[in-house]
């Protein structure tokens, strides 16, 4: 099976920003919009606007932690990492006077699940491209703006869409990474919840990625969420790991905090 480690860096493959530089073993990320009206750069998701801190820097990790400040400052996007709960990385983050981000609108602390692809009968689709119903039930909007695009189209992705009285009712992303399948943004309008879309869209998924030798399903959910953490149970996910999301105790050389 795989490493915690490599799990995250599985999922980093899976959600790619739109600019990425190296700092040792460290990913530092950033996928933002901007307008002319912008004094910052809009960031789309954590993920992909976040220093990933796996493996060795190559500094020491406060000297680390600066030079993530300076390229998220660069970038005009917040300064933060991402960081496996426990491990040794994370106690040296927070030895450095970082704090957890609980501010962070879709949760600062992530499950990391592991589990078998969903099987099962299902006629839900997997596009090769997301329809506007797509993007408006995954992200808000039929028309997504290039940061949006960059992250969920990129690599080799299919988009799952369930249609009923006209309208998108249900949406998923799958991404195949080497031999894992990386769900992401399973979606269900609520007046089409509890009819067993949910489980459709995670089976259309599973036999998607068979076709493309994947062998195990990994997913990443807020801890708060409990009604995914369920499902994902009923499917026959595991826990594997969790990670959180660290700031800077007080501005950083700028007004991004």
């Amino acid at each position: 099976m795989w490493t915690t480690e490599k799990l995250e860096l599985l999922c980093a493959e899976a959600w790619p920003a739109v600019i990425e530089d190296e700092l040792g073993g460290w990913r530092l990320r950033a996928a933002y919009d901007m307008t002319p009206e912008d004094v910052r750069g809009r960031p789309f998701t954590g993920r992909a606007n976040s220093a990933l801190a796996i493996g060795d820097p190559g500094l020491p990790v406060p000297q680390a932690l600066e030079a993530v400040c300076e390229f998220a400052h660069t970038h005009g996007i917040p300064p933060m990492v991402q960081a496996i709960e426990g491990s040794e990385t994370e106690r040296a983050i927070e030895a450095a006077g970082w704090l957890p981000n609980v501010a962070h609108a879709s949760g600062h602390r992530v499950s990391v699940l592991v589990g078998p692809l969903a099987t099962g009968d299902s006629e839900v689709p997997i596009l090769a491209e997301p329809t506007p119903g797509w993007w408006e039930l995954a992200v808000g909007s039929p028309a997504p703006t290039p940061a949006q695009r960059h992250v969920l189209t990129g690599g080799e992705t299919g988009f799952g869409i369930v249609e009923m009285d006209g309208v998108t009712a249900g949406a998923v992303r799958a991404a195949v990474v080497e031999d894992v399948l990386v769900v992401a943004r399973l979606a269900v309008r609520p007046e089409y919840r509890r009819r067993g879309l949910a489980k459709a869209l995670m089976a259309a998924c599973g036999r998607w990625a068979a076709g493309r030798g994947a062998a195990a399903c990994v997913l990443q959910v807020d801890v708060r969420n409990a009604p995914a953490l369920a499902l994902y149970q009923s499917l026959g996910f595991r826990g594997d790991h969790r990670y959180r999301y660290w700031v800077p105790p007080s501005p950083w050389k700028d007004r991004f905090l």
